[in-house]
């Protein structure tokens, strides 16, 4: 792999490397450290992370270090280019963005130098830049092998000669030589992609916050610190609104090396904070979840989500005798989907909830369903797919008996007969869609 210069931008040719990909010295401690925009905000804050970076780097530590454009530079970025009378493309967009990350490497570079280290920063103008993308302008994906493979070229052999590398984050360039960004949660990713190539123990993002909170302190002020929280939680979270790690960006993160959310206050880099373990799949999967049938349950009534003794003895029931595959609920009805096979158990029970209350008038069952499930992060970013998956199926005469959305996952419900045209039919509509 090669880059050369072309009219306009360097750009990568495949070629046949003859260069020896080195190895990874396990006995070494590697760390990879982001500071958001919020830790870079001023001189004070800038220099305060230099030292946290100086102190570690005296302990023995090998560290990259990746920053985000300071303060709120991009945002007056986009200020400034949204108030012409027309919106550039989005390669230009992506050209003034990424002004912001490409100066602060070049301030972080200079203040680690300030405190007697050797660093170095890298630009995507740089011939040994390490990260590449498709041409996905304003939201471009990173392409992870090849970011490995050059981040093990050309980044690893400066970390073990003992310069510090200064990464910008957010930034990348496409395949074609031109600068792209990586979208929202574009630092994080970078982050992630490095500890991949350099074998890092551990990543450490430096923010404004003391870790991952139990609740938005805006909303909850007695929210806490969580100690530790897996990735799966995490994007949960996330699919519901969070803005603390974008959900892209965890699907870079690799499952062996954890991440540790710290405050830029701390004086350590060692300091406790919220530690993300686990990872997840890139991959959109479709799958049967259960080899038996599932029964839909419907109580049908007038204000019966409005009563939380219904709501509280329905789900009492099915603790003890079944287990939830899926709840659906409007103001005049609840619908549960559950395994069939605990219906003997489980039926006149909730038939007794029903008659207990006057807002539940009755109850239907649907026996015979089948229960397949769309998971997978970036099922999220995928629009109209579930039209095109109603669609195939209306098409077909399949008939959905339920559907439902959870996070980055869809549960559709169908006939236990239909159940393998379906699946497969909506594989076919994944494929197709991404």
């Amino acid at each position: 792999m090669v880059v050369t210069t072309g009219p306009d931008a360097p750009h990568i040719v495949q070629e046949e490397s003859t260069s020896v990909t080195p190895q990874l010295n396990q006995t070494v401690k590697r760390l990879v450290v982001k500071f958001g925009g919020s830790s870079l905000a001023d001189r004070e804050r800038i220099e305060r992370a230099a030292h946290l970076i100086a102190k570690e780097c005296k302990k023995g530590t090998k560290l990259v270090v990746v920053v985000s454009a300071i303060g709120k530079t991009t945002e007056h970025l986009i200020n400034l280019v949204n108030n012409s009378d027309k919106s550039p493309n989005k390669t230009d967009l992506d050209d003034v963005l990424a002004m912001g990350e490409r100066t602060s490497v070049r301030v972080f570079a200079t203040a680690l130098k300030g405190e007697g280290l050797d660093a170095r920063y890298f630009d995507p103008s740089d011939r040994d830049w390490p990260i590449i993308t498709d041409d996905q302008f304003s939201n471009a994906n990173p392409i992870v092998e090849l970011c490995v493979q050059r981040v093990r070229e050309h980044v690893l052999p400066m970390l073990d000669g003992g310069t510090v590398p200064v990464i910008a984050g957010f930034v990348g360039r496409s395949t074609s030589g031109r600068v792209s960004t990586i979208g929202r949660g574009g630092s994080d990713t970078t982050a992630f992609i490095l500890a991949r190539g350099i074998g890092a123990g551990e990543v450490v993002l430096v923010t404004e916050a003391a870790g991952i909170l139990t609740a938005d302190p805006k909303l909850i002020p007695e929210a806490r610190r969580l100690d530790q929280i897996d990735v799966k939680t995490l994007i949960k979270l996330a699919d519901s609104g969070t803005k603390f790690i974008h959900r892209k960006a965890l699907r870079y993160k690799d499952p062996g090396i954890p991440v540790r959310v710290i405050n830029h206050n701390n004086e350590d880099l060692d300091a406790e904070g919220t530690i993300i373990t686990g990872g997840v799949s890139n991959e959109i999967e479709v799958s049967f979840e259960s080899n038996t049938p599932t029964m839909s349950i419907t109580l049908a009534g007038s204000g019966i989500s409005e009563n939380p003794d219904i709501v509280s003895e329905v789900a009492e029931s099915v603790k003890y005798h079944s287990t939830l595959n899926g709840l659906s609920a409007d103001f005049d009805s609840l619908i549960l989907y559950v395994p069939q096979n605990s219906s003997n158990a489980l039926l006149p029970m909730i038939h007794e909830v029903v008659t207990r209350h006057g807002e539940a008038l009755a109850m239907a069952v649907q026996h015979d369903l089948a229960f397949i499930r769309i998971k997978g992060v970036g099922l999220e970013d995928t629009p109209g797919i579930i039209g095109r998956i109603s669609t195939l199926l209306r098409e077909t005469g399949i008939n959905i008996s339920g559907m439902l959305t959870l996070a980055s996952s869809i549960l559709v419900f169908v006939s236990w007969e239909d159940k393998e045209e379906a699946l497969d039919l909506m594989k076919r509509v994944v494929k197709e869609s991404i």
